[in-house]
């Protein structure tokens, strides 16, 4: 056969350990020449083999999910099935053996297979490497294009935390400079190993590889990738790197998916990549069941616009480490806060339409971004290397300007009006607190905010005396004025509630309450959330008010209706996993007359702060102390575990404890009668468990040392008659002034 001979020269700039080019300026590599044709396919210049021991030959049946079947077959419906007739009209193209193949030409229905045998996977000189340089192929029954069995350099297990390199893999694809290459492609649903339910074959992308792949450009780097997909696009059950050239990818279902769950990485370290995904039922842009990781490039990329799908999704971690991203779906996944390029994440209080400009600018003027919308959304995802942490943007959609109601994990926005957020006192993404008084009771005169870390407060339920209201059942609403000024900080990169600024515009503000004004109470794990109704401050027509619920920070859950659509039935919008959510009622932005949004946020069997994780070393003494309303925050979403202690919060607590009877006290000057903790200084006043400074002051918003807290608790222990040693309660490594986190540790031993 005619061999030719060439030399490859690919620069790719990368940011991380990640994929780098298959050869070198000094590397001659031998190509094999494939032109496919409908009617003769050439290898070499020679007509192909139909022989299965050639390096290249044609004839293999392809593999589809056949009709015919019963549930014994596989999972498929009718509709992934197929006639063996129609099958059959596909010519397949199969590589065998280890090379560098350029390959062009069209297939109208048709394949172009990798297989190098079953014992591939652990050679490392199993190495294929496609040259797409202008090839054509479409098949209506499963991939157009598909490596089945190649080196894979890594193992399914092997968890990389999102770094990859693929250098090695065996699944190699360049986009040859100047080439457009289409792929057209199918599916094949789940087919049974016969007598069992384990797969046997399950190809769910246009563009399918099992295993790790890597697609590249030349030097270049402007060769162009095209995929339509009845399915998914871009798919490897393990690893994909996309390190140059131009993809672009339309897809029924998810645009990429890398499928080993918890262990696959998607790394986008070059090039172009433009996917509008989601184009039937559901799908996300970029799936990962395991890391998303990217480090360069430009990524434009959309999910279905109505499922809870983002233009991001990844079940670990994605990090944005550089490049520029634009990702736009229902919802995106979080970005992780370890990126080392900053990100800002955008929630939408109702739909924006397709065709809406976007656009970001700096208190300059200077554009950012600046993106027309290609579908509907209600999330975006925006990164660039010229994005600042500390810097006030200002956001638009078709020259309108947007405000928030809340910022990271669903708090309030700092400083609505246009301050910045905050995050003082360890109240991360909290923003700084408002000005002005504090209420009391829900009569009287509200006494002032004291300076310093707020002291703990009922979640959500101001106006409401501590331990008047159920602790494990707070709501929060978010009503009001929003900011216009979007500040990205360490702490705060996502931003919800965005609507129309309502000092741009002369429509009547509009407010919302739910179950008549009782909020939504967070429930216990297997409880459903009771939510009867919403109730508008005007009479906005049904059919404009949306109602979304997202989990928060967002990573699996996303439901949008209008009222309309629910008809009375809110349990179509509620969720029912453990986890923290956010409600968001707005009126639609195409209401000529009327303008609001409101925030209640809700958890289901989780505590509802964000600042206290799971594993973190005190969650199970806050979330017990939590449940039976002893300590429940310093907001609705934040309880500041690494807050100091006030007195005030401390005898609160120790009251909580014993469920006193609360008694007035008007010994102290600094203590305003019917104030959320006087009942309680009156009671450990009149039992001896704290006296005040001698000159009439209790000092409520001191700060406690663990000395300080040892002392009182002694003589808690004292007056409740407990039989435990204060010494075991504190050990000697606790000094210094007492944190909150410290103070349920000890709490939750005296239950």
């Amino acid at each position: 056969m005619l061999k030719r001979t060439m030399s490859l020269l690919l620069v790719l700039i990368l940011t991380m350990t990640s994929v780098v080019g298959i050869a070198s300026a000094s590397t001659t590599t031998k190509e094999t020449v494939i032109k496919l044709s409908d009617t003769a396919v050439t290898v070499d210049g020679q007509e192909a083999s139909t022989s299965s021991s050639a390096a290249v030959y044609v004839g293999a049946s392809v593999v589809y999910y056949e009709d015919g079947h019963d549930s014994s077959y596989g999972e498929g419906t009718d509709s992934d099935a197929h006639s063996a007739e129609e099958a059959a009209e596909h010519k397949v193209v199969t590589i065998t053996k280890p090379g560098t193949y350029r390959v062009s030409g069209k297939l109208s229905k048709g394949q172009l297979a990798i297989d190098l045998g079953e014992d591939a996977a652990s050679d490392p000189t199993a190495v294929v490497t496609l040259i797409l340089d202008g090839v054509d192929i479409t098949n209506t029954v499963a991939p157009a294009v598909i490596f089945y069995n190649v080196y894979e350099p890594y193992s399914n297990t092997e968890d990389t935390k999102g770094i990859v390199d693929l250098t090695d893999a065996g699944a190699q694809v360049i986009l040859a400079d100047g080439s457009v290459n289409t792929v057209n492609g199918a599916y094949v649903a789940r087919i049974y190993k016969e007598g069992t339910t384990k797969k046997l074959h399950k190809y769910d992308g246009a563009f399918y590889s099992k295993m790790s792949m890597n697609i590249s450009g030349e030097a270049k780097g402007t060769g162009e990738l095209h995929i339509t997909a009845t399915n998914e696009g871009l798919d490897s059950e393990l690893h994909l790197a996309l390190n140059g050239g131009k993809v672009y990818i339309k897809s029924q279902d998810d645009g990429i998916n890398t499928n080993e769950d918890g262990i696959s990485v998607t790394s986008i370290n070059s090039g172009y990549l433009y996917v509008n995904a989601g184009l039937g039922a559901e799908g996300d842009g970029i799936d990962s069941n395991g890391y998303l990781t990217i480090n360069g490039g430009t990524i434009v990329t959309m999910a279905n616009d109505r499922s809870p799908d983002g233009g991001i999704d990844a079940d670990s971690d994605i990090t944005i480490n550089g490049g520029t991203v634009i990702a736009l779906g229902t919802r995106n996944d979080a970005s992780s806060s370890a990126s080392k390029q900053s990100f800002i994440e955008l929630s939408f209080a109702t739909t924006q339409a397709k065709g809406s400009k976007i656009s970001l600018k700096d208190s300059a003027g200077n554009e950012l971004l600046s993106h027309t919308a290609d579908k509907n959304f209600q999330s975006l995802t925006f990164s660039s290397a010229d994005l600042k942490l500390n810097t006030e943007y200002q956001l638009y959609i078709n020259g309108v300007q947007q405000q928030y109601t809340g910022n990271s994990f669903g708090m309030m926005g700092g400083g609505f009006g246009g301050n910045r957020p905050d995050g003082d006192n360890g109240q991360a993404g909290q923003g700084t607190p408002p000005t002005g008084e504090r209420p009391e009771k829900p009569e009287g005169t509200p006494p002032e905010m004291p300076e310093g870390t707020p002291p703990e407060i009922p979640d959500g339920m101001q106006g409401m005396p501590e331990g008047g209201f159920n602790p494990g059942g707070q709501d929060t609403t978010v009503s009001g004025e929003g900011s216009t000024a979007f500040v990205i900080t360490d702490s705060v990169h996502s931003f919800s509630g965005i609507s129309e600024a309502t000092d741009n515009n002369d429509k009547t503000k509009v407010t919302f309450t739910v179950n008549n004004g009782a909020g939504i109470q967070s429930v216990a794990s297997g409880e459903s959330i009771v939510f009867e109704g919403v109730t508008a401050s005007a009479d906005v027509p049904d059919s404009d008010i949306q109602l979304t619920v997202t989990d928060v920070p967002s990573e699996n859950y996303s439901e949008t209706y209008l009222l309309s659509e629910l008809k009375g039935d809110y349990s179509k919008i509620m969720p029912k996993e453990d986890g923290q959510y956010r409600l968001t009622i707005a009126v639609v932005s195409s209401n000529e007359t009327y303008t609001g949004v409101s925030q209640l946020q809700f958890a289901i069997g989780v505590l509802p702060f964000t600042d206290v994780k799971s594993n973190y070393a005190s969650y199970n003494a806050i979330k017990a102390l939590y449940e039976k309303g002893i300590m429940i925050g310093t907001s609705s979403t934040q309880f500041s575990p690494n807050s100091p202690v006030t007195r005030a919060t401390a005898i609160t607590t120790l009251g909580r404890l014993l469920d006193i009877e609360q008694t007035e006290t008007s010994s102290f000057n600094d203590v305003v009668i019917n104030s959320w903790y006087s009942g309680y200084v009156g009671w450990a006043v009149e039992n001896g468990i704290v006296i005040g400074d001698g000159n009439g002051n209790f000092m409520p918003n001191d700060n406690l040392t663990a000395e300080q807290m040892k002392l009182i608790i002694s003589r808690y222990v004292e007056l409740s008659g407990l039989d435990i040693s204060v010494d075991d309660l504190f050990p000697n490594t606790l000094t210094g002034t007492m944190t909150r986190a410290e103070l349920a540790t000890i709490l939750s031993k005296l239950l």
